[in-house]
């Protein structure tokens, strides 16, 4: 395939893995409240991680996949994949489905490459050029200008307000490790057995969520199958196009391209959910996808950075 014709294709790839990402949201929102939330948590990892172990082993990663499960790294990655999907969820029903995606983006193009720079010391030349700056600040203004413009302050609980850090923190910790485990094993391997294993731990773990255990048993037939589709789409399909797209295009077009995850999610909550921003929250969402992709420009102008895991759900 022509460079020209390679370039279109993994465009193409990354804004479906993008589609899918932002489908996560909606996708919950309509499950609910018949769904509840230990049933949300549990049945896409499971759905999404056993798809993505079977994807893994016809690839030639069943080995490592088998081998992940005696690390003791690998179940740190799974607290945090659990943690990261704990807290997407709590944002998506207490802050809003553009409200969560956003602060995901903030964690994925902001957050990680600062961990880097100034917590491990490491690759900081990439996050101190002035465009990577600029995004930063942007990115944040504009997540914060969405997140208040968007659901009334007196709504949301005081705890509520720590998912609004944990959101880009835990999937930038997520992230960066997962980055570092590709060096040993498969990335396809990396992320499927971290996906199955946090659904296994969240069974045991639903007897404390909303529901408990037995609303795992009692989820009706649709919103079983809109939890079904959810591991498919964002927990499967949207990480191997986007690792697809990386493999063709290289580490700096796909991840721009997740900026578009907040901006798919808007028009899908708008056409299934009703859910209208304010004039306040839509000037926040495009300010936010301007500084993420600025930020992450800004961090890949030095040179290209390992491969890093999809921006999650």
């Amino acid at each position: 395939m022509r460079a020209g014709g390679l370039r279109t294709f993994a465009i193409a790839l990354s804004l479906a893995a993008a589609f899918a990402w932002a489908t996560y949201y909606v996708f919950v929102l309509w499950a609910s409240p018949a769904a509840r939330p230990s049933a949300v948590l549990v049945y896409p990892f499971l759905v999404g991680g056993a798809v993505y172990a079977g994807w893994a082993a016809t690839h030639g990663a069943g080995r490592a996949f088998l081998r992940l499960w005696t690390e003791p790294g690998a179940w740190v990655r799974t607290g945090l994949l659990l943690g990261m999907q704990l807290s997407v969820l709590a944002a998506t029903y207490l802050t809003g489905p553009v409200d969560a995606s956003l602060l995901s983006l903030i964690g994925d193009v902001v957050a990680t490459p600062v961990i880097v720079a100034f917590l491990l010391g490491a690759q900081r030349e990439h996050v101190t050029t002035p465009r990577f700056a600029l995004g930063l600040l942007l990115s944040l203004a504009g997540g914060a200008l969405a997140i208040v413009g968007g659901r009334s302050l007196a709504a949301i609980p005081p705890l509520g307000w720590l998912v609004v850090p944990a959101v880009p923190l835990t999937v930038a910790f997520y992230f960066l490790l997962s980055a570092r485990a590709r060096t040993t094993a498969p990335l396809a391997a990396v992320v499927s057995q971290s996906m199955l294993a946090a659904g296994v731990v969240a069974l045991p773990l639903s007897f404390l969520l909303p529901g408990g255990a037995a609303a795992l048993a009692t989820v009706p037939p649709v919103p079983f199958l809109l939890l079904v589709v959810t591991g498919l789409t964002s927990f499967f399909l949207a990480p191997v196009l986007y690792f697809e797209a990386i493999e063709r295009a290289g580490l700096i077009l796909p991840p721009m391209l997740m900026t578009g995850i907040p901006v798919f999610t808007l028009v899908l909550s708008a056409a299934f959910l009703g859910l209208l921003p304010t004039a306040v929250a839509l000037l926040g969402i495009p300010i936010a996808v301007v500084g993420g992709t600025l930020a992450l420009a800004g961090e890949t102008s030095v040179a290209p950075l390992a491969a890093t895991p999809p921006p999650g759900p």
